[in-house]
């Protein structure tokens, strides 16, 4: 029987799932974020052996009995002078050379669509498309927190805290999101946001997007302020998706697949938005409920990547074995 190990790297954390060629989960775990710009490279290496050490554990294997794996890690592709040292992390963590790494996006890519042709968008702390046609794959977005990722939990918290200042001093009007973010960051005065945001925080990237979860809340109680940011976050990620369509190959004429993964998709109420907005757009989408979370779709494409990709059988039982919803 042969094992298959997939890492999903993010923002907030890193999921870990080992699979085998019939198409069963054997283990799964979680370790903290492996997104090294802001903390360097020894937390990717930390959160690697936590998880491998982890998922081994429940196994009851050695590293050295993961037939190959694949590690999508936040941030890769984003500092050419940085691959080849992430490259090299998993070697110290498995003690082999049979896996690979690439960005995280390809993790959501390979789960959501189960490795078939299409689209997937993630809305997760930060944002992008990657979609593939034909051995033909592109990736749209994810330019970070401080001029991009829009659409993204910590877009979606920044264009929130930027309407809790403007509700404050008087340049919107006072809304239900006002009250729910004071509630939520627990601040005597408005001005103490500054401080906590800034100083306490010191600007702390996963921090920031969890505050998304109360721009859903107040926009489900009619805040309109928190409506016009969700609208505008959808329509950021269907211009992603727009853009990643074109640039893969797909003709006016085709439907293309499109799937979705991150933390906002699990809002029904801002799903819904992506929906209806996504339904709007001129070309044809066949939106689909992704099919298998992240992590598992990675250590389906490191079976594809090492040559032996699971039978269709296989990667239906992992379907109907790990509902995503």
């Amino acid at each position: 029987m042969a094992r298959y190990l997939g890492v999903d790297g993010g923002g907030s954390k890193t999921a870990f799932a080992l699979i085998d060629d019939t198409g069963h989960v054997i283990a799964r775990a979680t370790a903290p974020t492996s997104y090294y710009f802001n903390d360097g490279f020894d937390i990717v290496e930390k959160s690697l052996a936590q998880g491998v050490t982890d998922i081994c554990g429940q196994a009851g294997i050695t590293p050295a009995d993961i037939d190959a794996a694949f590690f999508g890690l936040p941030g890769y592709g984003e500092a050419s002078g940085d691959i080849a040292a992430l490259d090299a992390v998993p070697a110290g963590v498995l003690s082999h050379d049979r896996y690979s790494c690439d960005n995280d996006m390809v993790c959501g890519w390979a789960g959501s669509l189960a490795g078939e042709d299409g689209i997937n968008v993630i809305s997760g702390t930060g944002s992008m498309t990657y979609g593939e046609r034909q051995g033909v794959g592109h990736r749209v977005g994810g330019w970070g927190e401080l001029f991009g990722d829009e659409g993204s939990a910590y877009w979606i918290a920044a264009q929130a805290l930027n309407a809790f200042s403007r509700m404050s001093d008087g340049r919107l009007p006072k809304g239900r999101l006002h009250g729910l973010m004071k509630d939520r960051l627990e601040v005597t005065g408005d001005l103490d946001v500054v401080s906590l945001v800034i100083d306490t925080w010191k600007g702390n990237r996963s921090k920031i997007a969890a505050l998304a979860t109360t721009v859903c809340e107040a926009a489900a109680t009619g805040d309109e302020a928190s409506s016009r940011i969700l609208s505008a976050a959808v329509e950021e990620l269907v211009t992603l998706i727009e853009t990643t369509r074109t640039l893969v190959g797909f003709t006016d004429q085709e439907t293309v697949p499109v799937s979705y993964s991150g933390g906002m998709f699990s809002n029904e109420g801002f799903l819904r938005q992506f929906v209806t907005a996504l339904q709007a757009a001129a070309a044809k989408y066949d939106l689909q409920t992704p099919r298998l979370d992240p992590a598992v779709g990675g250590a389906l494409y490191a079976a594809k990547h090492s040559g032996h990709p699971l039978s269709p059988e296989a990667v239906q039982r992992l379907s109907d074995e790990n509902p995503t919803r």
